[in-house]
């Protein structure tokens, strides 16, 4: 098995203004780097343009289709990524249409890979958006880890400086889905790196 630590993309959703996501992702890359089996790339959609009115050709028939030079940073780091942990409120009992922007933008950059998840919201902890997402992801060839993060009444959870007033359950939780997500990205690495995934195209 390779030495290289593998790269896990965390995508904050949101781009809200008054968002709450940062400080998730404060926490969720601090578990992270307490777990060790990760290099972290924290990709912050507020700082990616993202079109909404998405090209004539999907991703799905031309994987390779003209984006906006602006994108590259973004689709390049997605394509690096061996694993995605999806950071994501929940608005309306679904997720945002920044999130859903990135992802219809992309496809073979999803495909083959694991996918964890992280929700917050009022009532349902983003479980909504949790669910919605796994069937999206489904249909791009992703692989969406069973366990999941979720804060409901995050605002409740967190203290003025950003802390979590009881870390250890949601420490316990974050650290079995990146055990998940560290299991099932060897593995379609591997597999990977030996044949081409059926799937492209």
């Amino acid at each position: 098995m390779s030495s290289t630590p593998l790269r896990l993309a965390v995508i904050v959703g949101s781009v809200r203004q008054g968002r709450f996501g940062p400080v998730v992702a404060r926490w969720f890359t601090e578990q992270v780097a307490a777990h060790g089996g990760f290099e972290v790339d924290l990709i912050d959609l507020a700082d990616a343009p993202l079109p909404l009115a998405l090209p004539p050709v999907p991703p799905a028939v031309d994987p390779d289709l003209p984006r906006p030079a602006e994108m590259a940073d973004l689709t390049g780091r997605l394509g690096a990524a061996d694993a995605f942990v999806v950071l994501t409120p929940e608005y309306n009992r679904s997720f945002p249409a920044s999130l859903k922007a990135a992802i219809d933008w992309h496809y073979t950059e999803w495909q083959a890979k694991p996918i964890g998840f992280v929700g917050y919201s009022g009532g349902t902890g983003g479980v909504l958006a949790i669910e919605q997402l796994k069937q999206v992801f489904g249909e791009l060839h992703a692989h969406t880890v069973r366990n999941v993060v979720s804060f409901p009444r995050y605002y409740l959870l967190f203290d003025g400086e950003g802390n979590l007033k009881e870390p250890g359950e949601p420490g316990r939780a974050a650290a079995t889905m990146l055990d998940e997500l560290s299991w099932w990205a060897a593995a379609l690495g591997a597999a990977r790196r030996e044949r081409p995934y059926p799937g492209l195209g």
